[in-house]
């Protein structure tokens, strides 16, 4: 490709936000098959105006998201035009698109929002403590509320996790809703993950009930892990505890995990954006024990046994 982007001052006026997005757009195009030239280009770009990063993160959203695919879908047939043309001349259309479900998502979390009694940030943890004596610690990015109920203590996990822990000689048992999920609890240590539709039940000490929307119904005892979804309970799993509770203690633990699910979770801590733009990286096995409260460094460790080049920017880091 000839017509290549190169890093410029950042000029003043409104037009400095366009011109961030155009270029872009062009880099998207150019990365496709970039060389180490290109990947030296591109830093130095990003790191040529504060807008430059924030308009690719967005440019890079919109790209693989699904307005970009219903709008080229809708192209004649017959038409040959470049896909750097393609992007051109609907991006327009693409960006009021993206608003668009920006405004939907917004609007979508309100009733949560206004249901909730407690909300944590991303990278946050709350610790609450009910009215029935039962302790509970909410982690990043979670929403839960709490009410009596004809005299019994219900809590609601609307979004996140949370980790309860419920004392022997409680008033009555606990109930526990998280989506599809209903768990009756009395003297027990458990965690209940909410995410995408799906819940995941870990129980560390005592037993729990769990009832599935579908009317299926289980106990699981200290040790036992199970999803539930809209069709009901997955198969019941031995967890690892000391991994899969890690977070209680303010760690993150893997143990021969793929790279592309360690990312996954470490982005529910990070507050911005985490691109990995190797594939050839998603596979690789990771091993270790991270803090929690420090994502930027456990990237940085990340990188360093992966040998992949880190490049910080801010909100934003890519992988390379």
């Amino acid at each position: 490709m000839t017509d290549r982007p190169v890093p410029r001052p950042t000029p003043a006026g409104p037009n400095a936000r366009a011109r961030a997005m155009d270029e872009a757009l062009d880099w998207l195009v150019r990365l496709q098959c970039a060389d180490a030239h290109d990947a030296q280009a591109f830093e130095a770009w990003l790191s040529a105006a504060p807008e430059n990063a924030e308009a690719y993160v967005e440019a890079e959203a919109l790209w693989n998201g699904t307005p970009l695919h219903q709008a080229a879908a809708q192209l004649h047939q017959g038409q040959r035009r470049s896909l750097r043309g393609r992007l051109r001349s609907h991006w327009k259309p693409l960006a009021t698109a993206a608003v668009l479900l920006i405004g939907l998502f917004t609007l979508g979390n309100l009733p949560m929002r206004l249901q909730a009694d407690h909300l944590t940030v991303v990278g946050e943890r709350q610790r609450l403590q009910l009215d029935d004596g039962a302790k509970v610690l909410l982690n990043t990015n979670s929403a839960f509320a709490s009410d009596l109920r004809e005299g019994r203590q219900v809590a609601r996990l609307l979004q996140g996790e949370a980790y309860f822990q419920v004392p022997e000689g409680a008033q009555g048992p606990l109930e526990v809703q998280a989506g599809p999920l209903r768990a009756q609890v009395r003297d027990t240590d458990f965690a209940v993950r909410y995410l995408d539709g799906e819940a995941q039940v870990r129980v560390q000490r005592g037993d729990v009930d769990l009832q599935a929307a579908s009317d299926q119904r289980i106990r699981l005892s200290a040790g036992d892990s199970i999803s539930v979804g809209p069709q009901g309970f997955g198969q019941r799993q031995r967890a690892d505890m000391q991994k899969d509770l890690a977070w209680i203690d303010g760690r993150l633990v893997f143990e021969n995990c793929p790279l592309s699910q360690v990312l996954a979770e470490v982005r529910r801590y990070y507050p911005g954006w985490i691109i990995n733009r190797n594939a050839g990286l998603e596979d690789v096995a990771v091993t270790g024990n991270y803090r929690l409260d420090q994502p930027l460094e456990t990237l940085r460790a990340l990188a360093h046994i992966t040998s992949a080049q880190l490049h910080e920017y801010p909100a934003v880091v890519i992988l390379n």
